[in-house]
């Protein structure tokens, strides 16, 4: 791999003031929104149509309060998922490889200022280690993580390289990882060509918050204190060539509803632009973190229900982006959220570098709300009726961006990631189950091919019958 000890961490002149996002629009809307429910029932009539919705009509389902208007949305939302996410569940797990962060962000445990935390960047090898245990547990798919600080500590955005390369050669006899989507900090383009090469599935990134006063008083010091900069990183990354990107809001920072459509904006910009816009949104929510005062007591705290409201209303505005849940929340509350919305979700997770093949000898970025193996998780959906998938199909045979929608938006790709989720999930079951995890996984398999159309359905049976003879990695 070629050295490109780059000046990025100074060079901050190719971006252009973001004139997409105007927070005047967001107000405007919000206030000139109806909360009339014939206007509320029309649009969830609409949103069963698969098309999306406008801003207008996002910020009238954000006034929803009414128990009886909430669980219409709630059942809305449920329909467009079955629709178009069947009962197919994403799994993946995070993988931090660095807590060296120059930034100083009021809510996160890696910040600059926190000296109860011993910092740590993981050399190679120590990478390879989380991820052999990673690959031992079942996961096929990773998310990299990364604080802003690995120029200095490891040698720059080579580190960064360096890890994508070490996760991809690790082969253990149970398999290896197959797609390693990237969570970094703002890169510049030359560097997105460079982390396209490597083989990244999806680049994420998120701007937090999208209110600017806001912004700046939780951003302290530190690259990341520069709003423009972050904002505009996911032109970068499509103008690069990487076109499976993904974004995400720290619910907690502020209103709720103006975050919403400030994504909304941002998602229409990279549409107008690029012809398309994120394949996943992750609707991470405020919780404690090591040596954060902030996080304990955010300036916009988020109630359960208005979680569950966050997470319908985004499956009815943008139906055919992936919505990702972590293991920040609880058990409990995921299970709530699963149908609502959700088609992504990390299982066994840890957030500490080191945190797989050592433990949690150090505080992660953030507290955990679900401490669950991934068996126990795969166990839970599968008992729920929806089927665990581990593929990475669409990545390696560049089903991403504008081929990913129009293979989506007309339902084609049901054809592809219905099997590829059973088939998956069978060499899961197989290779890592316990006997009655595998029972349940079993019914799970047999009961959704009993769903699926006539082709799907053939298709999923020749593959399942290589899996079962002991072949492996086969998709469609």
């Amino acid at each position: 791999m070629r050295d490109i000890a780059m000046e990025w961490s100074t060079k901050m002149t190719d971006y252009q003031v973001n004139d997409w996002l105007v927070a005047a629009e967001v107000e405007n809307v919000l206030h000139s929104a109806s909360d009339d429910e014939g206007r509320i029932r029309e649009i969830l009539q609409k949103s069963r149509e698969l098309k999306g919705l406008n801003m207008e009509e996002v910020a009238t389902l954000c006034h929803i309060s009414s128990p009886e208007l909430t669980e219409a949305l709630f059942d809305t939302a449920r329909y467009v998922k079955e629709q178009i996410y069947g009962h197919r569940m994403v799994l993946f797990a995070p993988l931090y490889i660095s807590n060296v962060c120059g930034n100083e962000c009021s809510y996160c445990a890696f910040s600059s200022s926190n000296k109860s935390l011993k910092r740590t960047a993981l050399d190679m090898e120590a990478i390879k280690r989380d991820t052999s245990e990673l690959i031992e547990q079942g996961h096929k798919r990773l998310l990299m993580v990364a604080g802003e600080g690995y120029a200095a500590s490891r040698g720059g955005f080579q580190y960064v390289l360096d890890a994508i390369a070490s996760i991809y050669e690790v082969t253990e006899k149970v398999g290896n990882i197959r797609r390693v989507n990237v969570n970094l900090a703002p890169l510049h383009v030359d560097e997105f060509r460079l982390l396209k090469e490597a083989g990244i599935g999806t680049f994420q990134l998120f701007q937090e918050t999208y209110h600017r006063d806001t912004y700046a008083s939780v951003h302290l010091s530190g690259k990341k204190r520069d709003f423009d900069w972050r904002a505009s990183a996911l032109d970068r990354a499509m103008e690069a060539g990487i076109d499976d990107v993904g974004m995400g809001i720290l619910f907690g920072l502020h209103d709720w509803r103006f975050e919403i459509l400030s994504l909304m904006q941002h998602i229409r910009h990279l549409e107008d632009k690029f012809g398309v816009g994120c394949h996943t949104i992750s609707v991470p929510r405020m919780e404690p973190a090591d040596g954060s005062a902030y996080s304990l007591a955010p300036s916009a705290p988020v109630s359960d229900d208005d979680f569950k409201k966050i997470i319908a209303i985004l499956r009815l505005a943008v139906p055919y982006t992936g919505i990702i849940l972590s293991t920040r929340e609880s058990a409990a509350i995921r299970r709530e959220c699963y149908a609502l919305g959700v088609s992504q979700i990390s299982a066994g997770s840890r957030t500490n570098p080191g945190g797989y093949s050592e433990g949690e000898t150090e505080a992660g970025q953030f507290q955990l709300g679900d401490h669950r193996s991934l068996e126990e998780v795969v166990a839970e959906l599968a008992s729920m009726g929806f089927i665990p998938s581990f593929c990475t199909a669409c990545y390696r045979l560049g089903r991403t961006g504008q081929d990913f929608m129009d293979l989506a938006k007309p339902g084609l790709i049901k054809l592809k990631c219905d099997p590829n989720a059973v088939t998956t999930f069978q060499e899961y079951l197989l290779d890592f189950a316990s006997d009655t995890a595998r029972a349940t996984g079993e019914q799970a398999i047999n009961k959704e091919l009993d769903c699926m159309g006539e082709k799907a359905r053939k298709s999923s049976e020749k593959m399942l019958i290589k899996i079962r003879s002991g072949k492996r990695d086969v998709f469609c």
